[in-house]
């Protein structure tokens, strides 16, 4: 069984849609405190949300094997490594295993999405400077077309979503 999503080729299975983790109300505090700080000790995590740590281990090792939490990762400042240019690349392209592999070799490419629309993959696209986009820009030409928008200012940047309203 298939559930078609607008007029595009995204096909979400039956099976798929059954595999969403239940999580409660105390796996979603703990998902945010992660979220917020990945280094929080878990004796600390558990004092604020009112467990012991064996509890707060217990259910983290638990969110761990259902794959709710895929890892821990540092959030890194791309303009303090001299990188002050981003931008969102729409790419249209036939070669498509071609275009993704050069966009996995490509130090500019930081994420990569498969997209429905006139175009099929969007980019964001990390550089030091205007100059240095042009330059991805014109390696990218021999894939395909491409629109790019630069990042003026970012509000916020990964923000979590979570189903719940009120978590404290």
């Amino acid at each position: 069984m298939y559930f078609y999503i607008e007029a595009s080729y995204l096909q979400v299975s039956a099976y798929e849609i059954e595999r969403v983790i239940k999580v409660d109300q105390v796996d979603y505090k703990i998902i945010s405190l992660l979220h917020e700080n990945s280094r929080i000790p878990l004796a600390e995590m558990g004092r604020i949300i009112g467990m012991t740590q064996p509890a707060v281990k217990e259910r983290v090792r638990r969110l761990e094997e259902q794959g709710v939490i895929t890892g821990y990762h540092a959030a890194i400042s791309q303009e303090k490594l001299g990188k002050h240019t981003t931008a969102f690349v729409m790419f249209r392209t036939k070669q498509c295993a071609a275009f993704i592999d050069f966009c996995k070799q490509a130090p500019e490419v930081t994420d990569m999405y498969r997209i429905s629309g006139e175009y099929n993959y969007m980019l964001k696209v990390v550089t030091r400077s205007t100059e240095e986009l042009v330059a991805f820009s014109e390696r990218t030409g021999d894939f395909g077309y491409s629109y790019t928008l630069i990042v003026l200012t970012a509000p916020f940047e990964q923000k979590m979503m979570l189903e719940e309203e009120k978590i404290f």
